[in-house]
């Protein structure tokens, strides 16, 4: 009896005069029309598949790659991730043509406009930069390194993809008294390589220091004044070899950075994290440091680490 008044309420049909099969069939035909008019005719509802696009600013889930389960980290909502890097970046478009080798130079301008001779860094000119500082951190990751590369290629490659994007974490929160201000600087994944994504953890330990140069320690900048000063030159293979060699050169020689005698070395403490990186193949750490300055450190020479200064290299 209750559908019996429902459908004589909605469509105004008496059910009692319904007798044979046509009438359930008109019934049934009448009940999709009235409830289709009561559709169309609510002015709060709007058909949204003709509602245009909106445009979106959250970039493609995070791939499962070569970082194990355990080291993979939650992305929020306000991470340079979904707010800013890859959402500038992926509305980038790049006409430049790619050699063999790839063409560093918008990456070796930036750094000539924004980083003086002793690295001091002008984090606010590369955020009035940014299209084209992000114009570059798209051209490195839509070209990944090709197995036809020469290793000085590979190396020259990260090497620049390590400090631009670590340029570009600065410039997202800057501006910030140190690196460490912002919340798991290295451990973020804000580095898409072809289909990967990776953090500067990733970059340094499982890529470049797996390449045995431990010269690299004095190219990776973290943005800090102990750390050595970016080079303001973009790495290029063909350069690698004597960049390398100047810059390791510079580093051990610099007494605010080292002070290295005969007798006593007192070492930045990058000496101390990565120190096995410098006794590889027969290798010593003495015998490394003396390379690099002239100076013929005594075995029994005493040493010790200096503190790191944090505060922003600019």
């Amino acid at each position: 009896m209750m559908e019996e008044a429902a459908v004589k309420h909605t469509c105004s049909l008496n059910w009692n005069s319904m007798k044979y099969p046509f009438s359930i069939l008109l019934i049934i035909l009448i009940s999709a029309c009235c409830g289709t008019n009561s559709v169309a005719e609510n002015p709060d509802k709007k058909d949204l598949t003709d509602m245009p696009e909106v445009e979106k600013v959250i970039p493609e889930q995070l791939p499962e790659d070569n970082v194990p389960a355990s080291e993979k980290q939650e992305v929020s909502n306000d991470t340079i991730i979904e707010q800013d890097v890859l959402p500038v970046v992926e509305k980038l478009e790049i006409n430049e043509a790619v050699s063999e080798e790839l063409d560093h130079s918008a990456w070796d301008k930036l750094l000539k406009k924004h980083v003086s001779n002793n690295g001091n860094v002008d984090y606010q000119g590369f955020k009035q930069n940014e299209t084209e500082l992000n114009r570059y951190l798209k051209f490195l990751s839509d070209n990944p390194p090709k197995p036809s590369w020469s290793e000085k290629e590979i190396l020259a490659y990260w090497i620049n993809v390590y400090n631009a994007f670590t340029v570009k974490l600065i410039v997202h929160d800057y501006p910030v008294q140190s690196i460490k201000d912002i919340d798991g600087p290295w451990n973020v994944r804000i580095i898409r390589i072809g289909t990967k994504w990776y953090t500067l953890n990733d970059v340094e330990h499982r890529i470049i220091r797996k390449m045995n140069e431990p010269r690299i320690h004095f190219a990776l900048v973290c943005a800090a004044i102990s750390c050595p000063r970016l080079y303001n030159k973009a790495f290029t293979a063909k350069n690698l070899e004597d960049d390398l060699n100047m810059l390791t050169r510079e580093f051990l020689n610099d007494t605010s950075k080292n002070i290295i005698t005969e007798n006593s070395i007192q070492l930045s403490k990058i000496f101390k994290w990565y120190g096995g990186d410098f006794r590889k193949n027969g290798n010593t750490l003495n015998g490394f440091l003396s390379e690099y300055t002239g100076i013929d450190i005594s075995p029994n020479a005493k040493k010790s680490f200096l503190d790191y200064n944090w505060a922003l290299n600019e």
